[in-house]
C-alpha cells in the first residue's frame, strides 16, 4: 500500500491517547479505535508511522502490533488470554531439566533456579522441578495464585506478556522480565540457555542464528513497549 498521510501525531482522546494521520485517527484490523494508554506508547506508534517509506512496510510497525493485539484479541477475552499463559506454566522450559549425570544439568541448575525461586518468593508459591521429559503437572494452588496475579493485568500487559513468553517458552522468564528490577539480558539468556549449549558443543548454523535474531529483536521489542506501559 501507498504512503497515504504526510503527517503522524499523538494526541490525548477520551480514554488515553491515539495516533492521527493527517488529523484522522487509527483504527485496529478489527476496526477498533486504537487508543493505548501512555503517551510514550502514543508516540511510538507515531515515530513508526512517519518513518514509514512512500510504500508502506508492515515490518516496520513493531509497536503498533502488540497495540492491536491487546486491543483487538485481548481485551474482548482476557479469562482466555490468561488460561492460555497458563499453558506455558505447565511445561515452562525452566521447569525440565536434562538427568543430572548430564553435563548441561549443573548449568540448567545455576541459571534457572534464581530464576524460579525469585519468582516463588514473589508469589509465595513452588514450582515443580523436572529432570527428563515426562510431564508433571504443576501444584494446583500456584496455578491458582499465577492466575489470579495475572488477572490484575490490564490487555496492554497482557499482550507484552504472551508475547515474551511465548518467544522464551516459559512463563517464569515472562513474569520475571515485566517486574521493575528485571536484568531482561540474563532473563533472554536463561531462555537460550538450551540452545547456547548446542551451538557450544557443535557450532552455530547460520540459518538458526538469523530466526535466534529474529526471536531476540520480538522479545526485546515486546520489552520496551512494556516499558513505555509503565512509564
Amino acid at each position: 500500500m501507498k504512503r497515504f498521510y504526510k503527517l503522524a501525531e499523538a494526541r490525548p482522546v477520551q480514554g488515553g491517547y491515539q495516533v492521527q494521520l493527517d488529523g484522522r485517527g487509527v483504527k485496529t484490523p478489527l476496526g477498533a479505535q486504537q487508543i493505548v494508554p501512555t503517551g510514550p506508547i502514543a508516540e511510538a506508534l507515531a515515530a513508526e508511522w512517519n518513518a514509514q517509506p512512500e510504500k508502506l512496510d508492515p515490518a516496520l510497525f513493531r509497536f503498533r502490533d502488540l497495540a492491536d493485539y491487546a486491543i483487538d484479541m485481548v481485551a474482548p477475552d482476557t479469562d482466555g488470554t490468561v488460561a492460555k499463559l497458563l499453558t506455558f506454566l505447565d511445561t515452562d522450559t525452566l521447569c525440565y531439566r536434562a538427568d543430572p549425570d548430564e553435563p548441561i544439568f549443573k548449568r540448567q541448575i545455576s541459571v534457572w533456579d534464581p530464576v524460579l525461586a525469585a519468582l516463588e518468593n514473589r508469589h509465595s508459591v513452588k514450582l515443580e522441578r523436572i529432570s527428563g521429559i515426562m510431564h508433571r503437572p504443576q501444584p494446583a494452588e500456584t496455578v491458582a495464585a499465577i492466575r489470579d496475579y495475572m488477572g490484575r493485568y490490564d490487555a496492554f500487559t497482557l499482550s507484552e506478556l504472551i508475547t515474551k513468553t511465548s518467544l522464551a517458552a516459559s512463563l517464569t522468564i515472562g513474569l520475571g522480565s515485566i517486574e521493575p528490577d528485571a536484568d531482561i539480558e540474563q532473563l533472554w539468556s536463561a531462555a537460550n540457555l538450551e540452545e547456547d549449549w548446542q551451538v557450544e558443543q557443535w557450532g552455530s548454523d547460520a540459518e538458526a542464528e538469523a530466526v535466534r535474531q529474529r526471536r531476540q529483536s520480538d522479545f526485546m521489542n515486546a520489552h520496551a513497549f512494556g516499558q513505555m506501559l509503565r512509564s
